[in-house]
């Protein structure tokens, strides 16, 4: 399996890549700016889930065929957009609550839930983030080791802790840096807007996207 050495390596490139500005990024500032801390940890943890989606596609195969089918990139390509936009637009239709979110409510825990679910499906639905797998992930499997399988789930776990450790302290620290303004209403109103523009924004950047 992986030595030490190589396993340092690996985590040095995960680490620069996910501290490079990109879409999921921006996802979980969006989420923090409208919905709190809470909802964008639970971002963080979506998109993660949807990198271990990706991780398990790219040792089925399903990534070699999303870089060799434009039919397939396409499909995927744009129920990611659309339904990216489709969030964008509720957080324009949504009414801001001035109230500071309380994460032992029930209403709360289910909203940590969608959120996840939704951030998930964000990443599943990204065909550019399938094909980086599929370039990135085999440059550190070596079949002479064995277990080509398990080798992909460490390092996919490994990028994953990697990038949830990374936008869970964004998070925390947007929400806790923007904390007093919590509770004031041109502000609420401003950060649903600001959500929602972002949302939409890479809906549209994911539509015209290229392979």
């Amino acid at each position: 399996m992986f030595t030490l050495s190589e396993l340092f390596i690996y985590a040095l490139a995960a680490g620069a890549l996910v501290v490079v500005p990109g879409p999921g990024q921006m996802l979980v500032l969006a989420r923090t700016a409208s919905d709190g801390q809470t909802q964008g940890i639970a971002t963080s943890l979506g998109l993660e889930l949807g990198t271990l989606g990706h991780t398990v596609a790219a040792t089925v195969g399903l990534s070699a065929l999303l870089a060799t089918s434009s039919l397939a990139f396409a499909v995927v390509k744009y129920l990611g957009a659309i339904y990216l936009v489709y969030l964008g637009i509720r957080a324009f239709r949504t009414r801001p609550t001035s109230r500071v979110p309380d994460g032992n409510t029930v209403a709360n825990r289910h909203s940590f839930i969608r959120c996840v679910i939704q951030a998930m499906a964000t990443g599943l639905l990204n065909p550019k983030v399938a094909i980086f797998f599929l370039a990135f992930l085999p440059q550190f499997v070596h079949p002479l080791r064995g277990h080509v399988a398990l080798q992909f789930l460490i390092l996919g776990l490994t990028l994953a802790s990697i990038g949830f450790a990374f936008d869970s302290a964004l998070a925390i620290t947007v929400a806790h840096l923007g904390r007093s303004l919590l509770e004031k209403p041109a502000f609420l109103r401003w950060r649903q807007r600001v959500a929602g523009a972002v949302l939409v924004g890479l809906g549209t950047k994911l539509a015209f996207s290229q392979r």
